[in-house]
């Protein structure tokens, strides 16, 4: 069989681990020939295919970053795109295409697998919001990257007597934000899910550096806003790819804390440092689960699925569950960040 394989969307670490059990498990055990395609979507539209054997994934496993390269790009969203992805799978006799990506790049691959082509899915995001999911690959380094950052925000804002905003990824879930928040003792967690209210946050630290301490730690998602109705306003600010402009809600809410409190305020933006580096133990162990279910489903001929954490154990689950669907972080987590702040 010939499997093609790519990556989508943003870079994660933990992607070459999945990519090498595919080629190591694929090659391996089944016979079958693995052929990636670079740069996501893009690649297949423009036919950019490399054969992976054993030799290229040799010494990926602790190595950030993905060796087929990646793109933002959508083929059902472009003119003629999903048309070119049928032809190039044609042309390589592709049976099975493996994808590993995030929200956008599964929601292309459901619009794919509509058009009948045999999709394994493989959820990867630092945000952790692929719906059906306990875990995807790349989320447990950028929590440990995040926490790691809190920690040692701490001595620089006990020193100075600051307030420390530090700034996190998550569009529309809060998941690094809430437990690095929680892991790094931050005072306070703000999150998508639950818009703030900035006057209730100004008598939190007036209280608290009044009665407690003289600096104090905020975690921030960058897709968290304030609440309708409440005494800031805030739009949240889109780059020309409909992503968030980093930094954009960290400055906002320094101004707001600046003026509102007269304590001394600064904004660490961790941005793309929560993606990039070696991954963590358990996404190399993730990715290499994953890599290796979605082989296993590709060779017992499954199609439109995707691989998931639920528990202790890797399953299959329905592709069309997860397209569309957000996983919020639970209020249960929230509860805890509030509790110890």
């Amino acid at each position: 069989m010939r499997v093609g394989l790519l990556t989508g969307g943003g870079d994660v670490p933990g992607l070459n681990a999945a990519i090498r059990a595919v080629v190591k498990r694929g090659e391996g055990e089944y016979g079958h020939s693995i052929i990636g395609f670079r740069n996501g979507w893009r690649g297949v539209v423009d036919g950019f295919s490399v054969p992976l054997s054993r030799q290229h994934i040799r010494n990926q496993l602790a190595v950030g970053g993905t060796l087929l390269g990646t793109a933002r790009y959508h083929p059902h969203a472009s003119d003629g795109g999903l048309d070119a992805v049928l032809s190039t799978l044609e042309s390589e006799r592709i049976e099975t295409l493996i994808c590993i990506g995030g929200d956008g790049t599964l929601h292309a691959a459901s619009k794919v697998a509509e058009a009948g082509v045999r999709i394994i899915a493989i959820p990867k995001t630092i945000d952790n919001d692929v719906w059906g999911t306990d875990q995807s690959i790349g989320f447990d380094t950028a929590v440990g990257i995040a926490t790691e950052a809190i920690d040692r925000i701490h001595t620089t804002a006990e020193s100075h007597n600051r307030v420390m905003i530090v700034e996190v990824m998550g569009r529309h879930a809060g998941w690094i934000a809430a437990e690095s928040g929680i892991a790094g003792g931050a005072e306070l967690v703000l999150t998508p899910e639950q818009p703030f209210d900035i006057d209730k946050i100004e008598r939190f630290l007036k209280h608290r550096h009044r009665a407690h301490a003289s600096f104090s730690i905020i975690v921030v998602a960058e897709g968290a806003v304030p609440a309708e109705g409440t005494s800031m306003d805030y739009q949240t600010q889109l780059g020309k790819f409909g992503d968030i402009v980093a930094g954009a809600i960290g400055e906002r809410l320094k101004i707001e804390i600046e003026k509102r409190t007269g304590f001394d305020t600064r904004t660490v933006v961790l941005g793309h440092i929560q993606r990039g580096g070696i991954p963590s133990h358990f996404d190399r162990v993730l990715g290499s689960r994953f890599g290796v279910a979605a082989i296993d489903a590709a060779s017992q001929g499954m199609s439109n699925v995707m691989t998931a954490l639920r528990g202790e154990t890797v399953q299959m689950i329905s592709l069309d569950e997860v397209a569309g669907k957000v996983k919020y972080v639970p209020d249960e987590l929230l509860a805890v960040a509030r509790a110890l702040g």
